[in-house]
This record gives structure tokens, C-alpha cells and sequence, in this order.
């Protein structure tokens, strides 16, 4: 008996795909998905709605009396909540594609493309890639309603560098929350579970206000909160600053993260029953 034979269906069939058989499935179901996005545009609501009421509200609400601390007003506040924001899309848009693709299981779609002859991980990488497409698209609403209540952008290079940057740690944290669409029950339930682990680590950092006048013990926790080290390297690269700390450390954690839950995900995904 061949080591295939004795695999589960789903290990089964991809070890029959080729590279390049999985790229050309993953391709497949990117299309899927987008054509998915444009019959039901208001699944974009959010990547639209997040930018606009996160930035107006800490801009209008919180912008003077923090802007003061930063030894500047409002202003000052715009050029530094910004890069914060920015790095927060990349949590926004995780959290979706894990209640997302908990529902495609609770309504069959997921068993209809694990009963065809495609690579499991390809569903997985085409969730990724669109998600990153609508954290992209997420990002540039930020942007313009950055640059209108005040953002300057003077150095293009350090914005791409920044986005480039908050791709790469959000499609690590994707990884997290599809492997909790995955083992979860509902939609729900992945919802809370995000909220619970997101909202200590977006309070706990520096993406909103700086960490001085924190307690100590907090200040501890946002030294090690890769939000805040992903949040401090995009203001470095987009308004100035150091950089290279941050960036390093965000990478690590990035790369950390990934080889630890991705490989979880595709398992926990190729063996559910």
C-alpha cells in the first residue's frame, strides 16, 4: 500500500496537485471571490465605514487634548493617529475573514470545495488575497480621509514601505483568526473571540496615544505589543522617526506568527469533519 493511499481524502488529493495546479485553483477562487464582492457590494461596508469613523472620531474627539500633549493641537494628533489607524486596518480586515469563512462552513460552501479536486490550502491563500485586497482598498479610504482633515504626506516612499508593512502583519494574523473560523461554531463566536484578544492589544499600544503617561505595568505590555511596534515603524517610515527597531521586531512577529498558525490552519481545515 503507497503512503497516498493511507492519507486523509483531503492530504490525499493534494498530494496529487502540482505548484502549479495550486496556484491556478488559488487563482480560480480569487476570481470567485471578488465576483462574490461585486454581486454583494455590501460586504464592503466595512473596509469603507472603519476608516472614515475611526479617523473622525479620534481626530474630532480625542485630536486636541492628546495633539497638546504632542506638544502640538489637532494637527499634531493627525500626523500621529494615522499611522496608527493604518496599522489597525490589518486587524479589522483579519477578524472578517475569520467570521466570514466560519459562515461559507455553516452554509455548505466549504463542503462543496473540499469535495472537489483542488489543494486545501488553496482556499485558504485565496481568502488571504482577497482580504489583503480589501485591507488595501481599507487603507486608501483611511489615507484620503487622512489627507482631509490634515495628514501631510511627505514621503511617498516610507507610506508604500508602511502599507507594505501592514500587509505583511495582517496576512499573519489572518492565519489566527481562519483557524478560529475553522474550530468555532458561528460567526459569532469568532467575533468574540476577536474582540476579546483584539481590543487588549489595540488599547494596550501606542496606535491611538503615546504610552508615557501609561502605568508602568502597561508600558511593559505595549514594549512587547507587536501593534505597537507595527504602529511606531509606519509613523517612522511615513512622518519620520525611528524605524529600524520596529520594523524588525514587527517582521518577527509576523514571521513567527505565520510559521505557527498557517500551518495549523491548513491542518485544522484539511481535517474537519
Amino acid at each position: 500500500m503507497s503512503a497516498a493511499t493511507t492519507l486523509p481524502d483531503g492530504l490525499r488529493a493534494d498530494s496529487r496537485i502540482s505548484l502549479r495546479g495550486h496556484l491556478r485553483h488559488t487563482g480560480a477562487l480569487v476570481r470567485r471571490n471578488l465576483l462574490w464582492i461585486r454581486q454583494d457590494p455590501e460586504s464592503m461596508a466595512d473596509a469603507v465605514l472603519f476608516p472614515v469613523v475611526f479617523t473622525l472620531l479620534f481626530v474630532y474627539v480625542f485630536g486636541g487634548s492628546i495633539g497638546q500633549s504632542l506638544g502640538g493641537g489637532q494637527e499634531a494628533y493627525v500626523q500621529y493617529v494615522v499611522p496608527g489607524l493604518m496599522a489597525m486596518m490589518g486587524l479589522s480586515m483579519a477578524q472578517g475573514v475569520g467570521t466570514g469563512f466560519n459562515q461559507d462552513f455553516n452554509t455548505g460552501v466549504m463542503d462543496r470545495f473540499r469535495s472537489l479536486p483542488i489543494g486545501r490550502g488553496s482556499v485558504l491563500f485565496a481568502k488571504i488575497a482577497v482580504e489583503l485586497l480589501r485591507m488595501l482598498f481599507a487603507t486608501t479610504v483611511l489615507l484620503v480621509v487622512g489627507v482631509l482633515v490634515g495628514f501631510d504626506i511627505t514621503n511617498w516612499g516610507g507610506l508604500l514601505a508602511a502599507v507594505g508593512l501592514s500587509a505583511v502583519f495582517g496576512s499573519a494574523l489572518m492565519w489566527v483568526f481562519l483557524t478560529l473560523g475553522v474550530v468555532m461554531k458561528n460567526a459569532q463566536s469568532v467575533q468574540a473571540m476577536g474582540f476579546l484578544v483584539l481590543m487588549p492589544l489595540q488599547f494596550g499600544s501606542s496606535i491611538f496615544t503615546p504610552t508615557d503617561s501609561m502605568p508602568g505595568w502597561l508600558q511593559n505590555f505595549t514594549d512587547v505589543n507587536p501593534l505597537s511596534a507595527l504602529a511606531d515603524s509606519a509613523r517612522g517610515l511615513m512622518v519620520g522617526g525611528p524605524v529600524a527597531g520596529d520594523l524588525w521586531l514587527t517582521l518577527a512577529w509576523s514571521a513567527g506568527i505565520t510559521a505557527v498558525m498557517a500551518p495549523v490552519a491548513i491542518h485544522k481545515f484539511r481535517t474537519k469533519s
